[in-house]
């Protein structure tokens, strides 16, 4: 059988090569650096295609598509959120992306994004961490010990500099669980009783919870001043974790409003209420913590342009490894005009 040509082959990261790649790198290296390549997109946001992703809701769970594109690379993602999921034995967020030239449309790289999206989400939260938590920050609560949950963890301590995250899940195997995979992470790990046991003197709050309903795992009596919420667990149109009054009391931070406004926390509030779009404060354009009793809020639905931040780290790391196998893809017939006769001469 003729073998495939190059213009055939596509690049392809399988789960068992992304665990290699992150192995081989180091967690907190990769991290640091996937956060790298998040950051320089953010300080280029207005250079890309921008649209809320499409979604396709049941009362099972959701369906996406997220889409974006620079003048050079087209990528999205697939991903679904289903919460009960993990009562049937299967992942509550699967995903996998594609990268793709804009020049010829076609692909450079089709890579899982379930371990990938977990990177992405912990990277894009420390990221905003360094620029919103307070100086000095070194206590991270973590409400929610799910799938994300260390991924979280080792962001805030690779990029923010914590050294003690306080853990609280309804489950209790979910935070046993948790301690288990952070014994030797070099954090301080406490296993609490009650998500106000877990903020106690906590400086950064991170709530990541499943249930598709609005939600409050954060009561506005919890919320001192001078603290940072990294909200990740409200992202989708019913789904919020946050007592509407602690939003009425912070400083607020986004992705892209027309996207968050309708999945996020502040859809709670009234569509005009101000926020900050994050892009603008990297690039010096808008003002972050200012004030250090100030409660700042990144009310986080995650944004198709931290799925092409990395989509383009892997491509870019991949390259001249073996941390990839090649995929016959796309057709290539003799002449681009006489696909049938390509199709009938492989009989």
């Amino acid at each position: 059988m003729t073998q495939p040509s190059q213009k055939a082959l596509v690049p392809f990261v399988s789960v068992a090569n992304m665990m290699a790649l992150v192995n081989a790198t180091g967690i907190e290296p990769m991290l640091r650096d996937l956060a790298g390549y998040i950051e320089a997109d953010f300080k280029r946001w207005p250079e890309f295609d921008k649209t809320p992703r499409v979604a396709s809701h049941s009362s099972d769970g959701v369906i996406e598509l997220m889409p974006t594109a620079d003048a050079d690379n087209y990528g999205f993602k697939y991903v679904n959120g289903h919460p009960k999921n993990m009562k049937e034995g299967y992942q509550t967020v699967t995903a996998f992306g594609v990268l793709s030239s804009v020049a010829n449309g076609y692909p450079i790289l089709l890579t899982e994004m379930t371990v990938l999206t977990a990177l992405r989400t912990a990277a894009t939260s420390a990221l905003v961490g360094k620029y919103l938590a307070p100086k000095g920050a070194r206590v991270m609560a973590m409400i929610g010990n799910g799938a994300q949950c260390e991924f979280q963890a080792m962001a805030f301590k690779a990029i923010c500099g914590i050294d003690t995250v306080r853990l609280y899940d309804v489950d209790s195997k979910a935070t046993e669980k948790a301690v288990r995979n952070l014994t030797d992470s070099g954090l301080t790990v406490i296993a609490c009783k009650s998500g106000e046991d877990a903020i106690e003197g906590a400086q950064i709050i991170t709530t990541c919870t499943a249930d598709k309903q609005y939600a409050t795992i954060l009561t506005d009596n919890m919320i001192g001043t001078g603290v940072h919420i990294n909200a990740i667990g409200g992202d989708c149109p019913g789904k919020t974790e946050l007592h509407r009054d602690i939003l009425l009391r912070s400083d607020i931070f986004v992705e892209y409003p027309p996207q968050t406004r309708i999945e996020g926390e502040i859809q709670q509030l009234d569509p005009d209420h101000p926020v900050t779009e994050l892009w603008q404060v990297m690039r010096g354009e808008a003002q972050g913590r200012s004030d250090p009793r100030q409660i700042t809020l990144f009310d986080s639905v995650g944004f198709a342009i931290e799925d092409f931040s990395a989509l383009r780290f892997v491509h870019n790391r991949i390259q001249n490894t073996a941390f990839f196998d090649q995929l016959d893809m796309l057709a290539d017939p003799d002449d681009p005009r006489d696909l049938f006769g390509m199709v009938r001469r492989a009989a």
